[in-house]
């Protein structure tokens, strides 16, 4: 197991080439460690949404931010997840005990957040200079209503026929990795993002929620629905707080079949197909907040029994897709930035890695534009056509943002065939495509080597430094679209199977190899 420092904290594993062609170099990754990252700007006190807000009776929702704890040695042992969870969730309640006793006295609305060190309540507009007058309020930021990362385009829906393996699965080389036994057996990926048709023919079997063996469904701990009210108006399809998963729009479902998805009778359309998946709804018809962002997030950390309760980390994901955005055009802002960096810097600390699409406002420079995917931590995803050279697609949004790299990795996105509702399939396109596919190649990984799972910053650097490399007329910054990594391709076009070969190269020192 891996060594204990003076502290107790968990030493990160040293790892050793079994050979002299592993091109890995740990101590030169781009990768910020997770249990040590830069810490955000600090925003202005107030949201300029909110300081605009006349002070009278009206009802708004706003995030409190209150204190965060700092840093502590991190535990080390089989049970050192729950043990983060429970000092964070401590932590959190000491800080934001008088707030919360403030709230319930006057009887708002509120949600409580620790993954993030925020409140999300309702409150009327005159309480919001009361809030920011407290020495237990960091900032406060609005909850504004935001479209999610729509496709670029929507084909007509596919007959069910057969259609083997995907052609992007094909390209970034997972049938080879499935050959070598390992397909993502061991390893659970999660999505938050319009929900799931979790008994589609090629996502029953893989539902962490599915017994096979009593043909019966539990949702507890394998589902959340962050929407607890009507965002777009009129009615939805799931209702709200839905018990079971659903999709109440089809981005989701699609997704979802392109990291796992496989209906055993010829359709491939997943890059892990024996990995297991959970899900949480975090946009209402496409559209999301802030506040239900980060309740997915907080969710994967330690997923929850129906009711919410008896949190359990050890049933965490070990990575999350997300093809959602907070795009400042619609309101979000440097106060709802901090809280989604905090809440990312949370999960890696937990050792979940966190995958983000780029976006697709590309083909111009600098169009990676809407958080998550700029900000730091998150493991940002371009997206390429079927060209044999691995073309970027039009759309796909480059970097850089703020003089950092963006994207970090590209993989197929372009008329990728997925699963939809109605247990069909169908093809899309959008960097929100491209994600899976990387999602799915991280659970490879981690069923090649077990100890990855605690390990998210390997495991992109694994991805990063084993992708295709792919160059690019296009100059962006200072980043010269002919040397690698470039702000079109980041680090290149992702080799799933390069990766898990190179981490087969690993083994930990101290005698423990994860297998």
């Amino acid at each position: 197991m891996s060594s204990l420092n003076p502290d107790g904290a968990r030493n990160p594993p040293l790892l050793r080439a079994l050979g002299c062609s592993i091109a890995i170099a740990m101590a030169a990754s781009s990768v910020t460690a997770a249990i040590a990252p830069a810490a955000p700007p600090a925003p202005g006190r107030v949201d300029p949404a909110l300081s605009v807000l006349r002070a009278d009776d009206r009802m708004v929702e706003l995030l409190i931010a209150v204190p965060e704890p700092g840093s502590s040695a991190r535990p080390a042992g089989i049970f050192a997840q729950t043990a983060i969870v429970d000092g964070k969730r401590e932590a959190f309640e000491a800080s934001a005990h008088d707030i919360v006793g403030w709230l319930q006295l006057r009887g708002y609305s509120y949600r409580e957040y620790w993954i993030a060190s925020s409140i999300w309540a309702r409150v009327p507009a005159h309480e919001i200079a009361t809030l920011a007058a407290r020495t237990d309020v960091r900032f406060l930021a609005g909850n504004p209503v935001v479209k999610g990362i729509e496709p670029v385009d929507v084909e007509a829906a596919q007959p069910k026929a057969v259609s083997a393996i995907e052609w992007g699965i094909d390209r970034i080389r997972a049938p080879q990795s499935w050959a070598a036994g390992y397909a993502g057996q061991g390893a659970v990926v999660a999505g938050e993002d319009t929900g799931y048709q979790w008994d589609h023919p090629a996502l029953k079997r893989q539902y962490r929620g599915w017994n096979p063996e009593t043909e019966t469904a539990t949702h507890d701990y394998n589902w959340h629905d962050a929407i607890h009210t009507l965002v777009g108006g009129g009615s939805n399809s799931c209702g709200l707080d839905a018990a079971a998963p659903c999709d109440d729009q089809g981005h989701g479902t699609h997704t979802m079949g392109t990291m796992v998805g496989d209906d055993g009778a010829g359709n491939q359309i997943g890059v892990a197909p024996q990995a297991r998946w959970i899900g949480c709804r975090n946009m209402e018809r496409g559209n999301g907040t802030p506040a239900t962002y980060l309740e997915c997030m907080q969710f994967f950390a330690a997923p929850t029994d129906a009711q919410g309760n008896n949190p359990r980390a050890d049933l965490a994901p070990n990575v999350i897709n997300n093809s959602w955005g907070c795009p400042a055009s619609e309101g979000c802002s440097a106060q709802t930035d901090v809280l989604m960096a905090t809440a990312i810097r949370n999960l890696l600390d937990l050792g979940i890695l966190f995958v983000v699409s780029a976006g697709n406002a590309g083909s111009s420079c600098n169009t990676v534009q809407d958080p998550p995917a700029t900000l730091e931590l998150s493991f940002t995803v371009g997206s390429t056509t079927i060209a044999a050279n691995d073309a970027i697609s039009g759309f796909s949004s480059r970097g850089p943002v703020g003089g950092r790299l963006a994207p970090s990795i590209a993989a197929p996105g372009s008329s990728i065939r997925s699963s939809i509702r109605g247990n069909g399939y169908g093809s899309l396109s959008g960097t929100s495509m491209a994600g899976p596919h990387v999602a799915g190649a991280a659970a490879l990984l981690i069923s090649r080597r077990s100890w990855l799972a605690n390990y998210p910053d390997r495991v992109r650097a694994l991805l990063e430094q084993n992708a295709a490399p792919r160059t690019s007329t296009q100059t962006c910054g200072s980043f010269d679209g002919a040397v690698i990594p470039n702000a079109v391709f980041g680090h290149g076009r992702l080799d799933a199977k390069a990766a898990v070969d190179a981490a087969g190269e690993w083994i930990l020192l101290d005698g423990f190899d994860g297998r």
